[in-house]
């Protein structure tokens, strides 16, 4: 599997959208737009001509468009069929086409080249838009040209080829009508120029558990079809023409983060059960429907976090109540989930709704986001609330309101929840009994208020992402920082204590749902901190719930108690991570940097020391 030593080895960052690590040929999606041919006509009677050429094209690729989506229904992805009708109305948009036309009347050029202006018009419109959302949307706009092009063309091509075997795409962006006619038994992980987690490759992605990197900003210029690459949805890295040594280490790593993990999902369906009888309840969070049949192959018992946010931001206009229904209910009819968490939309920040007045911030994390955004948009607030309660109709649903800070924002939330509860029952409409109400705990002041906040809500749900970034006052997001974001810094382990302890005085339930609940070091520290209940990402829950089941909670008790012990967040990391490693020597080992990994190899245990 050595690359041609001709060929230079390279590395490319980005935002890893779905999980996993994979190894293979590149297949270059060309989208058409960069080899689109010029010529001037002939003669002016031909202009008519090339018109009616366009405009035929347009009138195919909208029939193309309209059987894909016949073909998307069956498989109720809803939101690629969003996409679709965006694409359809981009088409019938009279600017799009009608310049068009004026370049081709005007300049004397042909349909394909005059599209290419047209577009490069709309780039540059784009490109001066500072909201990043906005700006992305140029995508769509590039979707519906190379449909277009390709059918002036006469271009009909198989999207994926065959070049002996299964392969990684390569792409600029794609879109439903692209992934839709894929051989996507081929296709074993992505890499893009642009996106993020939102964009449609990473939906696609994340539901087919293929391994995905997005936001990589020039690839497709760097990478030909037939190069072997790394892409690696853990870390957001892609390795270009790898040498022996690093498909070496990644294939440790692939193996390392295998989703498909036989030994692992022997316990997918079992209890979280320790040794001595203490049962935590294990869920999934998802963003999107289409993660459900994963998430309970993978052994969650219910949803402990519905992101319900991405119903707005995967659109170009609001979703009206009986859309947020629809999604609703497909989480709650499912027969295999005890019950489904629905977080009311956490809109701002990095996340903008179609029709969100977007005002720039100097630090949009600490803004007009989630439920402070909720109670300002009162009505766009009310509408999700109707649907939750409608809902709650066919199963048992718990609502959770997001970035709580103070007990006037709980009790306005629980105010709205009520007038729309009574709003339906006035109309006769049909809604659950009852419905638990859930407060976020990801800000500091909610810490230091959670008995007051306890006595205000039936179960609390801590969100480590934004607490520890909150309380350590570190951009996340920002690389330079990244090695002082530590979720077992004393501040924070004491920080889930006092919310623990204030949960279970008032006698309610207590979960956690950032991304500290699905990674195997901190097991028996949460275990410890007597959680009731972890929700993470379903791929991790099969080696969770092993570890969980060979654990007592008496020695996770003292394990926490020395871990608070230390001073400084290094300490207790070095600390845990021996003391993981010798407790369970099946399941981890050291990677090359000394970072202690999940261990895949049950006949190769851990090196019992991992400091440099």
């Amino acid at each position: 599997m050595s690359p041609d030593q001709t060929k230079k080895t390279f590395a490319l960052k980005g935002l890893g959208v779905s999980p996993g690590v994979v190894i293979g040929k590149a297949y270059l999606f060309d989208p058409l737009d960069t080899n689109v041919s010029f010529y001037k006509l002939k003669k002016s009677s031909s202009i008519p001509k090339e018109i009616e050429r366009f405009k035929e094209a347009l009138k195919e690729s909208e029939k193309q468009l309209l059987e894909i989506q016949g073909k998307l229904k069956k498989s109720g992805i809803k939101e690629a069929l969003y996409i679709i009708d965006v694409h359809i109305l981009i088409m019938k948009d009279k600017k799009f086409v009608n310049r068009t036309i004026k370049y081709i009347r005007r300049m004397g050029i042909n349909a394909e080249w005059a599209l290419r202006l047209t577009l490069d018009h709309y780039k540059e419109i784009f490109e001066q838009v500072s909201d990043p959302y906005i700006r992305d949307r140029m995508s769509d706009i590039q979707y519906v040209g190379q449909r277009v092009l390709r059918n002036l063309t006469g271009e009909k091509r198989e999207i994926v080829l065959d070049i002996g075997g299964q392969v990684i795409v390569v792409a600029p962006d794609l879109s439903p009508a692209d992934t839709a006619q894929m051989k996507m038994d081929k296709v074993i992980g992505f890499a893009t120029d642009i996106g993020g987690r939102t964009s449609h490759t990473a939906i696609v992605s994340r539901a087919m558990e293929l391994p995905a990197v997005a936001g990589l900003g020039n690839i497709t210029q760097v990478v030909k079809t037939g190069d072997e690459i790394i892409v690696d949805g853990i870390s957001g890295v892609v390795i270009v023409n790898p040498y022996p040594d690093v498909i070496k280490r990644y294939e440790e790593k692939r193996l390392h983060y295998s989703a498909i993990d036989d030994e692992n999902m022997k316990y997918a369906k079992l209890p979280a059960e320790t040794k001595d009888g203490y049962l935590l309840q294990i869920g999934g969070n998802i963003e999107f429907v289409e993660e459900i049949p994963s998430a309970v192959a993978h052994g969650a018992e219910h949803i402990g976090l519905y992101r319900t946010e991405f119903i707005y931001i995967s659109r170009h206009d609001l979703p009206s109540e009986e859309e947020h229904l629809n999604n609703y209910l497909q989480v709650v009819k499912s027969k295999d989930l005890r019950w489904a968490t629905i977080r009311t939309f956490d809109l701002g920040g990095d996340k903008i709704a179609p029709d969100q007045r977007h005002v720039k911030e100097l630090n949009p994390q600490m803004g007009l986001r989630a439920i402070r955004y909720c109670l300002k948009e009162v009505d766009l607030f009310k509408t999700q609330l109707r649907a939750i309660w409608r809902a709650s109709a066919a199963g048992k649903v718990r609502i959770l309101f997001p970035m709580i800070s103070g007990v006037e924002e709980i009790r306005e939330a629980k105010k709205l929840l009520q007038e729309t509860k009574d709003e339906l029952l006035a109309k006769g409409i049909e809604i659950g009994s009852d419905m638990e109400v859930g407060a976020m705990i990801e800000v500091p002041a909610a810490v230091e208020i959670a008995d007051q906040l306890a006595r205000e809500v039936d179960f609390f749900s801590i969100g480590t992402n934004d607490l520890t970034q909150y309380a350590l006052a570190i951009d996340r997001a920002n690389e330079r920082l990244t090695y002082l974001y530590e979720p077992l810094h004393p501040a924070i382990l004491r920080m889930i204590k006092k919310v623990v302890t204030a949960a279970h005085a008032a006698k309610i339930h207590v979960a956690m749902c950032g991304e500290m609940a699905g990674d195997p070091l901190y097991v028996l520290i949460l275990l410890g901190l007597q959680l009731d209940e972890l929700s993470m990402n379903h791929l991790a829950i099969p080696r969770i719930k092993r570890i969980i089941r060979q654990a007592t909670t008496a020695e996770s008790k003292e394990l926490l108690e020395k871990a608070l012990s230390f001073n400084t967040a290094q300490e207790v990391r070095g600390y845990v991570q021996q003391y993981m490693l010798k407790r369970f020597p099946d399941e981890f080992q050291c990677d090359d940097e000394h970072n202690i990994l999940p261990n895949h190899k049950k006949s190769s245990p851990a090196k019992l020391d991992c400091r440099k």
